[in-house]
C-alpha cells in the first residue's frame, strides 16, 4: 500500500495538558503506539499550540514518524469557533475519519440527519454525571446538566462507533443515551511496559507502611471513605501507616482533608501532588499497597498500573472495578470503613496476604498492554473507514 492510497485519520490530541489526567495519559499512549504500529495510515494530530506539540511529538515518539503530521487549532474543543475550525479542517484535509479521545467532537463536521463524509469515532470513558449526579455537585457538567445530557444525547447519535474501556461502561452508554450495542465498542485501556517492580519497598528497612491514593479529589472517587478508614486502620488497629496522596489538588473538594483533621491523621497524611512519570513510576513501586475506594470508575487505570508494579491493590467492588481487578485485588464495600480499614490491615500486616495479590497482581496486569489497546482501535480504524 502506497502513501497515496492511505486512509488519513485524524486524532484530536487537545485532551493533552501540561498535567496529564487520565484522558491525557490515554491520548498520549494510543499516539505512540500508531506511530509504531499504524503505518498503514496516515495521521493528523490536532494541538493547541507549538507547545504542546513539542511535548507530544517527544513523549510519544513520534518524531521523524512520516506517517504522522501535526496541524495547530489553537481553539478548545467546546468553543463555538473551535467547532467550526476543526470542522473546516477536517473537510479541508479530506480526513477520512476522526477520532476524539475524549467526549466533545466538533458537530458541525458530522450533521445529525445528513450523511457526513468524514467518519467518527468518539471515546466515552465514563457517564459520571449522568449515572451519579452526587458524585460531581460542583462540576461544570453539573451545573449545567441539561445542557451536558443533550449535548451527549447529540454526540452519540453523530458518532459512527463509540469506544469505551469497560463493558460497565458500556452498559452505562447504551441504558443512559440510548446508544445500540454494535455502535459501542469495547476497548480497555493498558499499562505501559515501563511500570514494572522496583526494588526493596523503603519500609521494609523500617518506618511506617505506605498506602497510595492516586487521582482526583471528586466526591465519586470516595477519598474521604479513604482517609476515615485509614485513621481507623492506624487509630483503632494500631498499624503504623501513612496515606500518600498523588493528584492535582482541587480546592472545590476540600472534604477528605477536613476528614484527616478531624480524625486526628493529618500529620500521617502526604499531599504529593502532580508527579510526572517518573516520579508516579516510583510511587507506584514504593507504596506497600494501593487503595481505590471509588464509587464509580469508568475503567480505574492506577488498579493496573499498581498491579504491574507488584504493589498489591485494595479496591471498591463498584462499576468496572471488579472488571479490571478480576481476583487480583481485594475488593471492599466503598461504604464500608471497618471492611476497608480490615482489608488494608491485613496487607500491611500479614507479608503472605501481601505476596498473594503481588502474584496475582503481576500476572492481571499482563492481560493489559497499550499495545493490545492500539491494536484493536487500528483494527476499529479500517472498519469504520
Amino acid at each position: 500500500m502506497n502513501s497515496v492510497e492511505k486512509k488519513l485519520i485524524a486524532v484530536d490530541a487537545r485532551w493533552v495538558f501540561r498535567e496529564l489526567s487520565g484522558i491525557g495519559r490515554y491520548t498520549l499512549e494510543l499516539l505512540r503506539q500508531l506511530g509504531e504500529r499504524g503505518g498503514d495510515f496516515r495521521f493528523l494530530v490536532l494541538v493547541r499550540d507549538a507547545e504542546r506539540k513539542a511535548f507530544i511529538e517527544q513523549a510519544a515518539g513520534l518524531v521523524g514518524r512520516e506517517h504522522v503530521e501535526f496541524v495547530e487549532l489553537p481553539h478548545g474543543v467546546f468553543s463555538p469557533r473551535g467547532q467550526f475550525a476543526a470542522a473546516h479542517l477536517l473537510r479541508e484535509r479530506k480526513v477520512d475519519l476522526y477520532h476524539s479521545t475524549n467526549f466533545m467532537i466538533p458537530l458541525p463536521a458530522f450533521p445529525r440527519k445528513h450523511p457526513h463524509a468524514v467518519k467518527c469515532i468518539c471515546n466515552i470513558h465514563d457517564l459520571i454525571p449522568l449515572v451519579h449526579p452526587e458524585f460531581t455537585p460542583r462540576a461544570l457538567k453539573t451545573r449545567l446538566f441539561p445542557v451536558y445530557r443533550g449535548l451527549m444525547h447529540e454526540i452519540v447519535r453523530r458518532t459512527d462507533v463509540v469506544l469505551t474501556g469497560s463493558l460497565s461502561a458500556k452498559s452505562d452508554i447504551m441504558r443512559m443515551l440510548g446508544v445500540e450495542e454494535d455502535h459501542i465498542a469495547v476497548v480497555a485501556d493498558g499499562v505501559d511496559e515501563r511500570y514494572v517492580p522496583g526494588g526493596e519497598k523503603p519500609s521494609v528497612q523500617g518506618g511506617p507502611k505506605t498506602i497510595l491514593y492516586v487521582g482526583r479529589c471528586d466526591p465519586y472517587k470516595n477519598l474521604p471513605g479513604l482517609v476515615g478508614a485509614f485513621a481507623q486502620m492506624v487509630r483503632e488497629d494500631g498499624v503504623d501507616a501513612r496515606l500518600r496522596i498523588v493528584g492535582s489538588p482541587d480546592e472545590r473538594y476540600p472534604e477528605a482533608g477536613q476528614v484527616a483533621q478531624r480524625l486526628g491523621v493529618a500529620n500521617r497524611v502526604e499531599w504529593s501532588g502532580y508527579l510526572d512519570d517518573a516520579g508516579l513510576l516510583k510511587a507506584y513501586q514504593d507504596a506497600d499497597v494501593l487503595a481505590l475506594l471509588s464509587r464509580y470508575e469508568g475503567f480505574g487505570l492506577p488498579v493496573i498500573e499498581a498491579m504491574a508494579c507488584g504493589t498489591p491493590v485494595v479496591c471498591s467492588n463498584a462499576a468496572s472495578l471488579p472488571e479490571v481487578a478480576g481476583t487480583a485485588a481485594w475488593q471492599v464495600d466503598p461504604s464500608d470503613t471497618l471492611g476497608s480499614a480490615a482489608a488494608l490491615r491485613e496487607i500491611l500486616t500479614n507479608p503472605e496476604a501481601a505476596a498473594q495479590l503481588r502474584t496475582k497482581g503481576l500476572e492481571q496486569a499482563k492481560a493489559f498492554s497499550w499495545q493490545t489497546t492500539a491494536e484493536a482501535v487500528l483494527r476499529l480504524y479500517g472498519e469504520v473507514s
